[in-house]
């Protein structure tokens, strides 16, 4: 891979996006671990460190102490500002509002909190919410819709996600942040893996034959390819009729 000319098109691409748009700057939400911490150290390179703001958004009992720690120290190695909010009592609010609802409706109202904060400060700063999401979890729809999905561009959403471990070496982001197992941080003790099945090696093995045309028939394979399939409606705008020609 040409590290270099990937950066400097992620950058050129970022750079695009906040120019068109006519913003000031970016907002991400900065989570401690790996995909964040390069779409940040993207930002800085495109915009300057003045031009991105980071949120880290911890929840109590949740989210480690060693990933907020991480965040700030990325955050502060960058020199960006940055805002911790704490979403415990918003999620305990809403809950409360809502009443109880399936596992997945109260583990996907959490990014959807991390994104109404996002825009927030977006909106306010007249600025862009960089998206954090890569090209392994894209395609398989592994994010939530109108959460951590909801953003005005995906900076690394081409890469997979091996290859974001290599690039990040590259960056000259930290060796423990590359080394840690990722998470989405959910609930105690989730690993993307774990929920995804497989490794992200296998998982990225799969999805190129996929992009490839290339189909197998075993167990894990057509998993993915299930996965990929059903999480099209993530990746579209909503739909709507065709109704031009009764008008």
């Amino acid at each position: 891979m040409d590290f270099e000319r990937i950066a400097e098109r992620i950058i050129d691409f970022i750079r695009e996006q906040v120019r068109s748009a006519n913003a000031t700057g970016v907002v991400l939400g900065l989570s401690g671990g790996l995909d964040s911490a390069v779409v940040a150290f993207l930002c800085v390179r495109a915009l300057g460190k003045d031009k991105v703001l980071a949120t880290i958004m911890p929840e109590e009992d949740v989210t480690s102490k060693e990933d907020v720690e991480d965040a700030i120290e990325i955050a502060k190695m960058l020199g960006i500002e940055f805002k911790v909010i704490e979403i415990s009592n918003i999620v305990k609010m809403l809950s409360d509002k809502l009443g109880k609802g399936s596992r997945s409706a109260e583990m996907n109202l959490k990014p959807r909190i991390r994104m109404l904060i996002n825009y927030y400060y977006a909106n306010s700063l007249n600025r862009l919410v960089a998206g954090t999401g890569n090209k392994s979890e894209i395609s398989i729809g592994y994010f939530t819709k109108y959460g951590d999905g909801g953003v005005d561009f995906q900076p690394i959403g081409d890469l997979y996600k091996t290859e974001i471990f290599e690039f990040a070496r590259f960056l000259g982001i930290p060796e423990k942040i590359i080394r840690k197992k990722p998470t989405a941080g959910l609930f105690v003790g989730q690993t993307d893996e774990d929920e995804i099945g497989m490794s992200y090696a296998e998982l990225d093995e799969i999805l190129k034959l996929i992009e490839k045309g290339i189909r197998r028939e075993d167990e894990k394979f057509q998993r993915v390819l299930k996965l990929v399939e059903r999480s099209e409606h993530k990746r579209r705008l909503p739909p709507k009729p065709y109704l031009r020609d009764l008008i």
